[in-house]
């Protein structure tokens, strides 16, 4: 049974924070309210009352009645204990890929999504390493960072997120992934020494991918269409494409084609001034050798 070791009770809402539907998150709530329903069909079809049921999962009846009722997004555990105890027969268990994603943020979501379909991404980023690059130790650590201040749930809840893009590194076919990074990026011991040089360790390691070219743009090099922000465009197979830039169409994304080969000229603009894929690696190396 899930309880609290030191105080022996049921875990509660003051156990389970960062679990909260995003009333804004259309698809979401449809999502939680439907996995609600199930788990309230479901226990009252074995005439289970709501007490009995969360001593039985773990949890105390004030949560069940705000899962059941749509407005907390249940845990994994939480799904598979219930259909455990309901005798549902995988069902309910079944329903935790979907709850998975409804946990992480709508625009992180469609994010990934675009990521997921992308056949070519390109990006250039000058104020912190790509969310697809970093470590886990090393988002949590600007994530910490970040003010007004993250709660700890809320940390991980966006860590978690960050990684679950990083599952383009395992697709196949392999996209076509282009990076660069401005030096001040892997210069900034975010997270201290031990996960600056985990991050720098990471970056060599992805940067000798068959399908990534990483690429460093030195401090020291001149004025390039980059300076006004970042600049990220991804084609899918389709032949369609999506692209951004801080500095440019208000950062909105935009698909027209006119603009997108503006995104385009930039980038390739950018790519050109920064130092080659060999010398970029060769010189993440130097700047581990020292830290």
């Amino acid at each position: 049974m899930l309880v609290d070791g030191d105080a022996g009770r049921l875990k509660g809402e003051a156990d389970e924070p960062g679990w909260e539907v995003d009333p804004d998150d259309e698809w979401g709530v449809a999502v939680v309210a439907t996995v609600g329903r199930q788990l309230k069909l479901r226990r009252e079809a074995v005439g289970m009352r709501a007490a009995d049921f969360g001593k039985a999962v773990g949890y105390g009846e004030d949560l069940v009645y705000k899962i059941e009722s749509g407005k907390r997004i249940p845990r994994p555990e939480y799904l598979d204990r219930a259909d455990e105890v309901l005798g549902a027969g995988g069902l309910l268990s079944a329903m935790k890929e979907d709850v998975k994603k409804v946990r992480y943020p709508k625009q992180v979501r469609d994010l990934a999504q675009m990521e997921a379909r992308a056949v070519e991404l390109g990006v250039y980023v000058g104020l912190s390493i790509h969310g697809l690059l970093q470590t886990p130790e090393h988002a949590r650590a600007l994530f910490e960072a970040w003010q007004p201040a993250y709660s700890p749930e809320e940390v991980e809840r966006m860590v978690a997120a960050r990684m679950a893009r990083q599952s383009i590194f395992e697709r196949s076919p392999a996209p076509s992934l282009s990076f660069v990074q401005e030096e001040a990026t892997l210069r900034r011991p975010v997270g201290g020494t031990m996960v600056w040089r985990q991050q720098l360790e990471h970056l060599l390691e992805v940067g000798r991918l068959r399908n990534v070219t990483l690429q460093v743009m030195p401090t020291n090099s001149e004025a390039h269409p980059g300076l006004n922000g970042k600049i990220e465009v991804l084609k899918f197979a389709d032949g369609t494409a999506v692209g951004r830039s801080d500095g440019a169409y208000s950062g909105r994304p935009t698909t027209d084609p006119k603009q997108l080969r503006v995104l385009e000229l930039r980038y390739g603009t950018i790519r050109a001034q920064a130092l080659t894929p060999r010398e970029s690696l060769a010189f993440i190396e130097q700047v581990l050798g020292e830290t």
